[in-house]
Parts: structure tokens; sequence; C-alpha cells
């Protein structure tokens, strides 16, 4: 798209709206909910609310199709994540204008939305025969057993993805679903469907087969519930308090459940840094999306000695951040996804003023810009009598800390019911690592962040206490969405109990003499 404040229709392929509300899987005539563009609050479509009966329609479906692709050769199902990969290449612009529209997003998070997720796909793709295939596993008498370890898949997975990345969380789940062989019934959040629908065009495009990709949409308080009593398994990105619903509901059902949840990261900013990185760094890692991100920074503690200037600096830089509605580069800062929420951004920053913080800048929606607009905010002498000193405030806002000591600066980061990600920032990177593992958050990025944590795609990414658990990324990635089945061959004699009429006395000590043997190879685990 042009660089075109709000939304011209005429800049989408014709009929593009229309097609992807046909993707949807819920038929019939049912009631429908209307979809607005945040950078205007126009109203831009309608997409069909869907019943309990549709999503169980859905997985039944979805279970048909996926007996099928269970069985397909993991070079065919792979194939198909190297199709989508190289289609959503091709079809980046359009995936990044999507995303703008119905989430109100600056172009700069809408292109890390398709970045991860093309990079998810070839990921995947490259890793996931390795990690599927039939394992050979030791044992405890060589060549008395042999053991290997399959992985099957769960059957059906139930995915309720989040508005505020609503291309990549959903896609970057259902990349491995599929791949381990599950058929997938997908929720995509009501304000977002079009993301979804759009990334479920291109895995038709691929090749996917049809009714193994599923998609309802609906309000997850009324749907949700349906979902999870029907799958084998369950992905949820949100907030905590509605994971502890999912998770209950879950367990009620004895399903697995892999969640994201909310966060209060933190940074840690110590005397050494270099402020002309760490400044334009921490800024990126606190404003990005208008701070709806899980994994933005929302505390930033400040070794005192280096805090006046560190303050200064930031606030400067933060007060030459562009806004603006552009589909375009230009707006480093995204619009609040509605009314409701931008209220609530708002509400935490009256009540810590109020109560006695101070506002270094901004504080204030921006209805200039766009009608969902906050301004990016910086407050200290923040205490716990305020709202956002403990809970999520998901929106553009950051609360500045001073430190004595870094075990001082450790304990106020760790003292918080969330762990999902935190960052070190210290020219000494040996010396951070250090203390990154002493964190306790899922992921912490040592002078960065989130982006090198988030980026890679090898290692695990998930969050610790009420930030959830399970991981994405990484082999626990791909193999959560599996079932684990080890098979064992028996020979000559039996574990555990003598052969023919050995006494057990004469047995125990042939398992001694036995033990003690395997403890002298070293190539035996």
């Amino acid at each position: 798209m042009a660089s075109t404040p709000g939304y011209d229709p005429t800049l989408l392929p014709e009929g593009l709206l229309g097609r992807l509300i046909a993707r949807i899987d819920v038929p019939g005539n049912r009631d429908t909910i209307s979809i607005l563009a945040p950078f205007t609050e126009e109203e831009i479509a309608h997409v069909p609310h869907a019943s309990d009966a549709d999503v169980v329609a859905a997985v039944d479906a979805a279970r048909r199709a996926q007996k099928g692709w269970s069985a397909t050769p993991i070079r065919e199902r792979r194939a198909v994540l190297l199709r989508f990969h190289d289609l959503l290449l091709a079809n980046a612009d359009l995936a990044m204008d999507i995303v703008q529209l119905e989430g109100g997003k600056a172009r700069i998070p809408a292109f890390e939305e398709v970045f991860d997720t093309v990079a998810t796909a070839r990921y995947y793709a490259n890793v996931g025969p390795k990690l599927l295939k039939r394992t050979r596993r030791s044992v405890s008498f060589p060549l008395l057993t042999s053991a290997w370890e399959y992985h099957h898949p769960h059957g059906v997975v139930g995915s309720i993805t989040p508005w505020n990345f609503p291309f990549n969380l959903a896609i970057a789940d259902i990349l491995p679903a599929l791949l381990a062989g599950n058929a997938v019934v997908a929720k995509p959040d009501e304000k977002t469907p079009f993301s979804m629908m759009f990334g479920a065009t291109l895995f038709d495009e691929a090749g996917l087969p049809p009714g193994l990709l599923q998609v309802v949409t609906g309000h997850g308080e009324e749907i949700g519930s349906t979902l999870i009593d029907n799958v084998d398994f369950v992905t949820f990105t949100g907030s905590t308090e509605v994971g502890r619903l999912v998770a209950e509901r879950a367990g009620q059902r004895l399903i697995g459940a892999s969640m994201e949840l909310g966060g209060k990261n933190a940074a840690i900013v110590q005397a050494d840094a270099d402020l002309a990185t760490t400044v334009p760094g921490l800024v990126r890692a606190v404003f990005a999306n208008g701070g709806q991100l899980c994994i933005a920074a929302e505390r930033i503690y400040v070794d005192n000695r280096i805090r006046p200037e560190f303050t200064e600096r930031f606030v400067e830089h933060t007060r030459s951040l562009e806004m603006s509605t552009a589909f375009d580069y230009s707006s480093a800062l995204s619009s609040m996804i509605s009314r409701e929420h931008l209220e609530n951004v708002q509400r935490h920053v009256e009540d810590a003023i109020a109560r006695g913080a101070t506002l270094l800048t901004g504080g204030k929606p921006r209805p200039d810009v766009g009608p969902l607009f906050f301004e990016p905010t910086i407050l200290t002498d923040v205490d716990e009598t305020m709202m956002l000193c403990r809970s999520e405030t998901f929106g553009p806002v950051v609360t500045i800390y001073g430190f004595d000591s870094l075990d001082e600066a450790i304990d106020m980061a760790n003292e918080s019911a969330f762990g999902l990600n935190f960052s070190v920032w210290t020219k000494d990177a040996r010396a951070g690592v250090k203390t990154a593992s002493r964190l306790e958050a899922g992921t912490v990025g040592v002078n960065d962040g989130y982006s090198a944590t988030w980026s890679t795609y090898d290692a695990p990414m998930g969050g610790m206490k009420a930030s959830g658990h399970g991981r994405r990324h990484g082999a626990v990635g791909l193999l959560k969405f599996t079932e684990s089945q080890t098979v064992a061959v028996q020979r000559l004699i039996p574990n555990f109990a003598p052969p023919g009429d050995m006494s057990y006395d004469r047995y125990q000590r042939l398992t001694t003499w036995l033990l003690k043997l395997v403890k002298r190879m070293p190539f035996y685990k």
C-alpha cells in the first residue's frame, strides 16, 4: 500500500476480504461480528460468529482429514511447509497490509510477523524430519534389549490466538503441528480474523489437503470451551487470567496444553552499559507495536550511577518517535487495538499519577494521529499501591527504577509473578550472560530487548511462573505436538526375572556383574 492515512479498500485486491471470509469453516447463516480498522475505527467487514455446533463440526471434519495426513510421508508434509514459505515471501506485502489494516500496527512489527513466520517454516521444514523419525534408545543391558522411540501426532490440535500478532502467533504454532501429522482447528481473536484466514489460503495454495486446517471465528468466552472439549491438544496465547481457565479445562480432560501468557518484563541497565546502543535498543524493546507485545519491557532498572543520564537520553529518544496511520515504515508506534484497550492503558497511567508517580513524557491519547493512539509514556516513582506496578499494562508505558547493586536489581526484577522475557544491558557480555542465568524468565537477552531470543528458532521460547508453560521454537516446539511411544524387544533372558531354573540369588550376582560391565563401557549411556 502507498503511504495513505486510514483505510482505502481500493488498495487491497478486489474481493480479497470476501474470499477470506469464504475460507471460514462456518456454514449457513450465522450472527456476525463487525471487524473495525483501528486506524479509523471504521467497519471493514463482518465475519460469521461460529456456534458450538460449528466448532464440533469443524473438529469432526479435521479429524477425518487427519487420518490420511498422519500417514502421509514426512517428506510430503515438509514440502507443504516449504511451499508455504515461498508463497508467504511472494505475498509478504499483502500479508503486512492485512495485519496493519485489522491490527492497527505500524509496518515494522507487521514485517516482524512475516519474517518470523517465514523463518519458522524454514526451520521446522529443515529439522522436523530428523526430530520426528524413529530413534534408537539406550537400554539397561545391551544386546539383550533393543528399544526405539516413536513420535505420533495427537490428532486434532486446537489453536486459540490473540490479536496483537494475529498472523505470526497463529501460523507459527500451526506449522509444527501440521508437520507432526496433526490437523488444526484455529480460532483467531474476533478482532483480527483476516490475518489467520489469509494464512489459511496460503496453506491451501501450498497443497495442504482439504479439511486439515479449519478456521472458526467467534468470541473465545463463548466457543473456546467447546473447542477445548473436543480437540486432543490445545495451544493458547493470551492473558494469564484466561490461560488458567484453559489449563483447568484441558486438565479436566487430561489433554496437553501449551500456553504463552502475560508478562511484566524487566530490563537491567548496568553502570557500564553503552548508552548509545542501550537507549535506542530499550526504546524499541518497550514501545514495539505500541507496547502490545507480550515480550515487551515494562520495567527498567538502572544503576543509580548512570540513572540521570540514561533517563534524560531515554526520554529524549522516546519523544522523537513518529506516530502515523501510514501503510509504510514511517511510523514507529502502533495504534491500540480497541477503544476498551486504550481506556485500560489510560486508566493505568492516570491511577499511577494520582497516587504520586512522576510523568516524564507522554501520558495521554493522541486522537490527532488516530482515534486509538496513545503517546509513548515514561513514569518514575512508581510503588506497590499503583495498578501498573505489578499488573501487565500491555501498552506504550514503562517505569524506570534505580538500584545500587546488581544483586538488588536481580531481586527486584525477579520479584514478580511473571517471568516471560527479561534483558540485561552491559559492555561485559560474559558477565551479562551470568546475570541473565540468575533471572527468573524463560528468555533473557543480553544487549537486546527481544529480537535475539525470539529469532533463535533452535532454542525454546516461553515463560516461567505465571507467564505460562510449554514452549514454542526448538525441538520442544515440534515434539509437544506429538505423543511419545517406546517400543522395546527383549532377547535371550528377561529383565528382572531369572531364566529357567536359575535362582534369584544367582540372578542377582549375574545382573550385578553385568551392571559393573556396562559402567566400563564409556560409549554407553
